[in-house]
């Protein structure tokens, strides 16, 4: 199981959550292709989804490091003992961002609940002229 630590007794200031459909309609959900193997996936693409829920998203837009990769690899003998050490070299490769969806299920679930209620308004209000 994942869990996240989340009893009330470790909050303060809460306040019910506003302003979470807004939020959605900003929300640019995609289908694509994995490079790796051509497999089709969905979901955000990170840099997108961190300028509206930057609690999401890991990492930074288009970010690189250093890497270290094997040039030459290590030489054995029959024992398996290190004859020649491997040749490392270093090169700048790029750092990935990564998304935890987990954080949009509280401002989804506000979303579907202020839908609800200007659903349950609007319903009262076409009752109301129908019954005229």
């Amino acid at each position: 199981a994942y869990n996240t630590s989340s009893d009330y007794r470790l909050k303060e200031n809460i306040a019910p959550m506003t302003g979470a459909l807004a939020k959605v309609a900003l929300l640019k959900p995609c289908t694509y292709k994995w490079k790796v193997d051509g497999a089709d996936g969905q979901g955000f693409i990170a840099h997108e989804l961190a300028e509206i829920v930057p609690e999401c998203v890991t990492g930074a837009k288009d970010a690189v490091g250093e890497q270290q990769y094997v040039v030459t690899p290590a030489i054995r003998d029959e024992e398996g003992n290190t004859v020649t050490d491997a040749v490392m070299g270093t090169r700048i490769a790029p750092v990935y961002q990564g998304i935890d969806t987990s954080f949009l299920v509280a401002t989804l679930t506000a979303a579907i609940q202020e839908q609800q209620a200007l659903i349950t308004a609007l319903t009262a209000r076409i009752e109301a002229l129908e019954q005229t």
